[in-house]
């Protein structure tokens, strides 16, 4: 079994493998590198599932009881800093990779059928590798500086993908605005790093606790400052993990292909955050400002996300609302203390997420059918319906992620969600109702998102809709706008003097629906393990310094009657929402508009996304382009007239200089007997 542990170290490497060699064919020999795009998907979903198979090797090793593993070499020395390289291998980080490269080998499946006739499928592959073997990295990361490497090849990735289709102006903006808020983040990340080692002497996260409560205990620290140290590492996570106030980015990431939407939003960009929640517990348990302020950001970014996500028409939009709701959640859950349920919420969302994500790439496929290649038409939610018995696979799928994470038992969302929920009641009642009325509004928007796509009747080919959606979204024609993505370019190009592409929407291929139904296994099964009549998970992933024993008694209390209360309360709640859903969506009983038109204000404030990105626009945006204006004036007239009037002085007294210098040595005398002359003047006089 050591076996395993010694070669841990290729489970990044081996997709990372898989990139660099497609890359350099992509340099060296472009043509024939995509010419043989199958072999070149081929080898680098076979290397990340052997990446998978030593994952999960690695899980059940340690599942059966094996130590945690940890090997590291000295990277750099100077004096007394030393900096150490390796991988770690315990109970979070034997998870976490399991889930990494499940997904993203599931994605990468159904990459081949989604992207089957776009020109950039080979760099795609390259870049979705590159992405898994960051994340992974990251995750066998046994310190923070080697944390902070991969976090930054994480965001470099997302930057590459979320504009992959970069000759669209909006793609181009929205991995600009990705990298640029991810930054602001970062910054704070490694602030909140050179603090603590500053304050510590080390990268190492046990012994950074350790450490730091010493000092603080001892008087050496103020406890300001150790918090201080701890927030500016929080805005890290609250930037990948898309937390208030720098959540804006999530959103506009929804322009890359829907493959990567889906791997940024289940198991890598969103959960990195998280996981270093979870790696800097040591640090932030003992400082009870930070973790409320974990806690209160998470409850509120659950609420803001929700709230929005209940008026958005684009269907991945919608999801990309809903899964900053749902990291809140796990966020709160972190704050609270409630260590293992946060990370076993990130565990099941990753699964249903995925598939939520995977699934609306079918259906913008569907639909890219009858509409074209148009995001205003493709992912617009009034232009579906009805998809159901057009796409039985997708609908299927999509409702038992709808239900998983409506929080419908047996489902998973439900046993992870209820966690959070029971725990967020024990340590403050306010952030459980926060948590509560978010779950009731979760439902509404993800039923309302199922019933408007898979429900009632077919109006893809209303072109009174068609016609204005694409005036609202100031788009003059059906030109594809993505892609070419899932559709062939010939098949479009034949069909553009046709009327429309087809009648009817279709089902995937194979390829595609796949992954879809692998992912619904997990997603009704996993929360099974994390029963709290039974939470395996809790055992099993249990908080840094805890005793395994405590941590197996803590599983193991169970009160029959506090379980029915919370869970009762959460299901109650969530059954309001899919109710108020049906009607108003389904049988169509209460007039939705109409609600909208009475709460205008509320609609649009919702709609308008809280107005952040236009807040953000003017004073960031504007505010900075006007600072940098002036400061190009200042440079201009300042700093430039400054070096302009040197060199002119310089001109101008060499200018009169050279006369003086005629090389005759009378007149040499004369100008030293003119200024003794006149400093016997000057002398006298004064």
């Amino acid at each position: 079994m050591e076996f395993l542990y010694q070669y841990a170290w290729l489970i990044p490497v081996l997709p990372l493998l898989g990139a660099m060699l497609v890359g350099i064919g992509l340099i060296s020999l472009n043509k024939m590198t995509n010419q043989l795009r199958q072999i070149n998907a081929v080898a680098i979903v076979s290397l990340l599932g052997a990446a998978m198979v030593l994952s999960f090797a690695l899980l059940w090793s340690q599942i059966q009881g094996h130590a945690p593993f940890t090997q590291t070499l000295e990277w750099a020395a100077a004096g007394d800093f030393h900096l150490k390289m390796g991988y770690t291998i315990d109970h979070l980080t034997a998870v976490m990779l399991a889930i990494v490269t499940t997904v993203a080998f599931l994605v990468m499946i159904y990459t081949d059928g989604y992207m089957a006739h776009d020109p950039g499928y080979v760099r795609f592959y390259a870049y979705l590798s590159l992405f898994s073997s960051s994340m992974l990295g990251l995750v066998i990361s046994p310190n923070l500086v080697q944390i902070y490497i991969f976090w930054e090849l994480v965001g470099m990735c997302s930057y590459l993908l979320v504009g992959f289709w970069y000759d669209r102006k909006a793609a181009a903006e929205a991995c600009q605005k990705a990298f640029v808020v991810n930054r602001v983040g970062d910054f704070g990340l490694l602030l909140g790093i050179l603090g603590l080692y500053w304050a510590t002497g080390t990268f190492e996260f046990e012994e950074i606790g350790a450490n730091l409560q010493a000092l603080v205990a001892d008087g050496y620290l103020s406890v300001g400052l150790a918090t201080l140290f701890g927030i500016l590492v929080f805005l890290g996570p609250v930037a990948k993990s898309a937390q208030f106030p720098l959540h804006v980015w999530l959103p506009d990431a929804m322009e890359g292909p829907t493959p990567i939407s889906a791997l940024i939003h289940a198991a890598t960009m969103v959960a990195a955050g998280v996981f270093l929640i979870a790696r800097m517990y040591p640090v932030f348990e003992p400082l009870p400002a930070v973790m409320n302020v974990i806690a209160w950001t998470g409850a509120f970014t659950a609420f803001l996300g929700a709230s929005i996500a209940i008026t958005q028409n684009d269907i991945k939009k919608g999801l990309a609302y809903s899964t900053i709701s749902q990291l809140g959640y796990m966020v709160m859950a972190m704050g609270i203390g409630a260590y293992s349920a946060g990370l076993f919420h990130l565990m099941t969302h990753a699964y249903f997420k995925a598939m939520l994500f995977l699934g609306s790439g079918s259906v913008i496929h569907g639909m890219e059918a009858v509409v074209g290649h148009n995001p205003a038409l493709a992912q617009d939610m009034r232009l579906m319906g009805g998809l159901r018995k057009y796409m039985p696979i997708t609908a299927l799928t999509f409702l038992i992620g709808t239900l998983a994470i409506c929080g419908i038992p047996p489902f998973a969302g439900f046993w992870s969600k209820d966690e959070i929920l029971a725990s967020a009641f024990e340590a403050n009642p306010a952030l459980w109702a926060v948590g509560w009325l978010t779950a009731g509004i979760t439902a509404f928007y993800m039923f309302r998102m199922y019933f408007s796509t898979f429900e009632g009747s077919f109006r893809g080919t209303d072109k009174a809709i068609q016609a204005e959606l694409l005036a609202a979204s100031a788009v003059d024609s059906l030109e594809p706008a993505f892609g070419p993505g899932a559709m062939d370019v010939k098949e479009l190009e034949s069909h553009s003097h046709d009327h429309h592409h087809s009648d009817s929407p279709h089902e995937s291929p194979i390829t595609m629906t796949l992954p879809l139904m692998l992912l619904a296994v997990p997603s009704v099964l996993i929360g099974l393990v994390g029963t709290p009549f039974a939470n395996y998970f809790e055992a099993f992933v249990y908080p840094p310094g805890e005793a395994v024993v405590e941590a197996a008694e803590h599983a193991g209390e169970f009160d029959w009657s506090e379980f029915l209360i919370m869970g009762g309360s959460s299901v109650g709640v969530a059954l309001i929402g899919i109710t108020l859903a049906s009607l108003m969506y389904l049988s169509r009983k209460i007039d939705a508009s109409a609600i909208a038109k009475q709460i205008e204000p509320l609609y649009q404030f919702s709609l308008n996304k809280w107005y952040f990105d236009d807040l953000y626009h003017r004073v960031f945006v504007l505010g900075l382009r006007r600072l940098a204006r002036q400061v190009m004036e200042v440079d201009f007239r300042v700093v430039d007239g400054a070096v302009n009037l040197t060199g002119l002085i310089a001109l101008v007294t060499g200018e009169g200089l050279k006369y003086l210098e005629t090389g005759r040595a009378q007149f040499y005398a004369l100008i030293i007997f003119g200024a003794v002359l006149g400093l016997v003047i000057f002398s006298g006089i004064s």
